[in-house]
């Protein structure tokens, strides 16, 4: 597909993030304690939705949620009718009300762009499993047995999802320091690169690959941050808790699915077949190239990864038809988070974890820092861009800047 032109000329940009071709939903205000409006993004604008009249759209909502209940025909009919009002040389009367509605992207403020219902965080990125496998078993299979046959997860906290900018305290919890732990501040926090999967239908009992792609609104770039070191001690034997509990950001656009049809690509080569319910076939994954970049506090960011979507080993309709299997409901709102994407290369690899070997062989920044992991004031970015053929497709930022830990009497600072 090549780039749709519109009659607002900033769209027509082929380095805008947000082209005709694209169109992801927020939610935004404007001046100081301003109300949240829903709103599109095209080119350098938002469109505020209030007053628009097009399928499905409840202007009075503050989030995107009420919308994505009323299903796939509505956002399809939503979608191409805001397409043909905005398409070069348009006329009518929803053209002038959008003309009216148009905000400077300069002038808002995001916000979270839906409720989030419940949060599953996956493990799907091969690159990524094996490397954390060598680091923690270097004498054994890096892979656990069941790793290539389903995509494993765990059930995460929607209450500490915050959407791009908000600030990321350092966590507090049990340290190991030998056979008896500390409470302190975690020495060891990480960012990790996801995609995440932003579902708008709900389901009862076990739901098929088909309708799994039909019960995806969008998605959105995502980072769950990681203690490395609480997890480390908690994790034994149950898994994940308190080390992924501290912050969840996403980009503050959702990008409908509709957008990235035109960016499917094979999905990686599989070492043995799927079981039948999770068996794709063609074009199953998506060729989204990704980028990682840290900033410490006031300096120049260094870009430390380079990655893309392509590398997932299992897709988001494989991880929630999984997630359906034993009948778990699943909810409008409900967010899948892909697993840290890391690629084949050492400049490829999405956390701190990998890019540092567990601390063995620090990252050296740009600005002649170095780091093993996160310290405060360290702003990491995440970005995400599909190209099309004179056009991108674009996310927004997915950023946080790391607060230092509250100071608790007894603990164990981070430095």
């Amino acid at each position: 597909m090549t780039l749709m032109e519109s009659w607002i000329d900033s769209a027509n940009d082929p380095q805008t993030p947000f082209p005709l071709n694209n169109l992801p939903h927020g939610v935004f205000s404007t001046g100081e304690g301003g109300d949240r409006r829903l709103g599109v993004a095209i080119g350098d604008q938002v469109i505020d939705m209030t007053g628009l009249d097009l399928p499905g759209l409840v202007p009075a909502n503050q989030d995107w949620t009420a919308f994505m209940a009323a299903g796939p025909a509505v956002w399809s009919a939503f979608r191409a009718a805001l397409t043909e009002a905005l398409r070069a040389g348009a006329a009518g009367p929803l053209r002038a009300v959008i003309a009216a509605a148009l905000v400077p992207m300069r002038e808002v403020r995001l916000h979270m762009p839906f409720r989030v219902s419940e949060f599953t965080d996956f493990y799907s990125g091969r690159h990524h499993a094996e490397n954390v496998g060598r680091i923690f078993r270097p004498d054994g299979d890096p892979l656990s047995p069941n790793w290539l046959s389903m995509p494993i997860g765990y059930n995460g906290r929607a209450s500490s999802v915050v959407v791009s900018g908000t600030p990321v305290v350092r966590p507090l919890g049990q340290l190991p320091t030998g056979d008896l732990p500390v409470f302190g501040a975690s020495k060891r926090f990480d960012f990790e690169l996801e995609f995440g999967a932003v579902i708008g239908q709900p389901s009862q009992g076990m739901v098929t690959l088909d309708r799994a792609e039909e019960m995806i609104f969008g998605y959105v770039l995502l980072n769950d941050w990681s203690a490395r070191d609480i997890q480390r001690w908690e994790a034994q034997p149950l898994g994940p808790f308190q080390a992924k509990a501290t912050a969840t950001t996403i980009s503050p656009w959702i990008v409908p699915r509709a957008a990235l049809e035109p960016f499917r690509c094979a999905p990686p080569l599989r070492d043995r077949p799927l079981l039948p319910y999770l068996e794709t076939a063609g074009d199953s994954a998506y060729d989204i190239s990704l980028e990682v970049g840290l900033a410490p506090a006031g300096q120049a960011e260094t870009i430390i990864c380079r990655s893309n979507t392509r590398y997932l080993y299992f897709n988001a309709a494989q991880q929630l038809v999984h997630h359906s299997s034993s009948g778990c409901p699943m909810r409008v709102g409900d967010l899948l988070g892909s697993g840290t994407i890391s690629g084949p290369g050492a400049d490829q690899r999405g956390a701190m974890l990998e890019l540092s070997w567990g601390g063995q062989t620090p990252v050296t920044l740009d600005t002649g820092e170095v780091r093993s992991f996160l310290e405060d004031g360290d702003r990491i970015t995440l970005r995400g861009r599909a190209q099309g053929d004179g056009y991108v497709i674009g996310f927004g930022d997915c950023a946080g800047q790391v607060q230092p830990a509250p100071a608790v009497p007894g603990t164990v600072a981070a430095g």
